[in-house]
């Protein structure tokens, strides 16, 4: 019988810091290891875990109680969780014999100390240990001051989500899952000089522990060697690291809502362009999903985070799929009705809706 602890590594981080594209890379190229991952979701359309999915050539969806589970083509799993996911994590304990390693993708406004504490449970604790917390930084926005590309955008999450405590500054939830961590991953330093790489990583380094290491990355590229097997057992650790948020009682961040749009998309640029007006006119805080162009025979995938908005193929559609464009928004008060008469308006070159 397999009695081993399946080690899993807690990847957290500001929204926008680049959390996906690191587990996307880091599943591309797992180099043998079947690895689980778990990914907080919203909305109709589990954009982070299609997207994650698309490192495996195909997947079989074998279900879970509580979300998703999907197995990839190189071995792997991948889970996208809407709400508890204890019934997952005993899902993948009872296939721990085809488990290497677990990742978790927490959202971007998670606390990762009452996630580790919830390793100390006797029903988790048996089959899982927590192998290192991963934090990932935008290093551009730290470099300006801000910690989050968008720090509008992250504070109005958090206004959104009333079981969050809307007073205590940003700063403190960085402080936090820095805090935390046994590695910290600098991302997107290729736009940084020395000086600013420096002043970087001071701010960095005034919040971890002491021996934590910081390494750099550029569009979630890093060795999994790096990543995986720090062996750290946080579960039996964490009560000694001390937050600003010690004495809270665990909540769910993603109290905050979504809603999918299926607009008839001609131009890349001019849907970009939409997007971005879109985002200034409602309260959306983030923009991610798929898009169908006419005679592209690949799958445009788009994300946006506040006013900054990504875009790039990933893959060949499918024989058999359904060739048609989702957009999940997710924000505050949004009329899925109103949001797509606008949008479609604008795509077609009418004025811009009330």
């Amino acid at each position: 019988m397999q009695t081993r602890k399946i080690p899993a590594t807690v990847v957290t981080g500001f929204l926008g810091a680049g959390k996906t594209t690191l587990l996307r890379e880091l599943l591309a190229n797992a180099q043998g290891r079947r690895i689980a991952v778990i990914v907080n979701e919203f909305g109709e359309l589990g954009i982070d875990g299609e997207l994650l999915r698309g490192c495996g050539i195909g997947c079989d969806e074998v279900g879970a109680p509580e979300g998703q589970l999907f197995e990839l083509a190189n071995g792997c799993l991948c889970c996208t969780v809407q709400e508890e996911f204890y019934p997952v994590m005993e899902q993948l304990a009872a296939r721990r014999d085809q488990i290497d390693h677990l990742v978790i993708e927490t959202s971007g406004l998670a606390l990762p100390k009452p996630l580790v504490q919830a390793f100390q449970w006797p029903t988790i604790r048996h089959a899982f240990t927590v192998d290192a917390i991963v934090t990932v930084v935008d290093a551009p926005a730290v470099a300006a001051g801000r910690f989050a590309e968008d720090p509008v955008a992250v504070d109005a999450l958090r206004q959104a989500d009333d079981n969050l405590d809307h007073e205590s500054p940003l700063s403190e939830l960085f402080e936090d899952q820095l805090a935390t961590a046994d590695l910290v991953v600098l991302h997107k330093t290729d736009g940084l000089d020395a000086t600013a790489l420096a002043q970087v990583e001071a701010v960095v380094r005034a919040e971890t522990q002491p021996g934590v290491k910081l390494v750099q990355a550029q569009h979630g590229r890093i060795d999994i060697g790096v990543l995986l097997g720090l062996e750290r057992a946080v579960e039996d650790d964490i009560d000694r690291r001390k937050t600003h948020h010690d004495d809270e009682e665990d909540h769910d961040h993603d109290a905050f809502e979504s809603v999918c749009l299926e607009p008839a998309v001609t131009d890349r640029e001019r849907l970009l362009s939409a997007l971005a007006a879109l985002v200034e006119r409602h309260d959306i805080y983030r923009v991610k999903g798929f898009v169908a162009l006419p005679g592209a025979a690949m799958r445009l995938v788009v994300q946006g985070v506040g006013r900054r908005f990504d875009s790039y193929f990933d893959r060949r559609w499918a024989a058999g799929e359904a060739r048609r464009t989702r957009l999940v928004c997710i924000g505050a008060e949004l009329d899925a009705r109103a949001l797509q008469a606008e949008l479609e308006a604008a795509l077609a070159g009418g004025p811009a809706l009330a």
